[in-house]
């Protein structure tokens, strides 16, 4: 983990354990491509500085390529417009 980047508390909920990553804008993309690729990933939540949520993804198994391409551009956008932000993610369950 960089300087940039800073792992938050774990959580279970009902729906799977949960962990918050916090990154500057820039590497929001990264980080979220990053994320989706280690597989287990069922939801990602992106929050602002202000902890209220910008964009709920849902990803379902088989999720690839072209169907995500729309979802990097929006993170992007995103990315662009904040400094700090925080990503929630939902990992299925073991």
């Amino acid at each position: 983990m960089n300087e940039d980047e800073q792992a938050g508390a774990s959580a279970a909920t009902e729906q799977g354990p949960r962990e918050r990553h916090r990154v500057k804008g820039e590497r929001l993309l990264e980080k979220v491509k990053e994320l989706v690729h280690q597989g287990n990933v069922r939801r990602i939540i992106i929050k602002n500085e202000d902890d209220k949520t910008l964009v709920e993804l849902p990803l379902t198994v088989g999720v690839v390529g072209a169907i995500l391409a729309p979802v990097w551009a929006a993170i992007g956008a995103i990315a662009a417009l904040v400094t700090n932000c925080s990503i929630e993610v939902e990992r299925e369950q073991p």
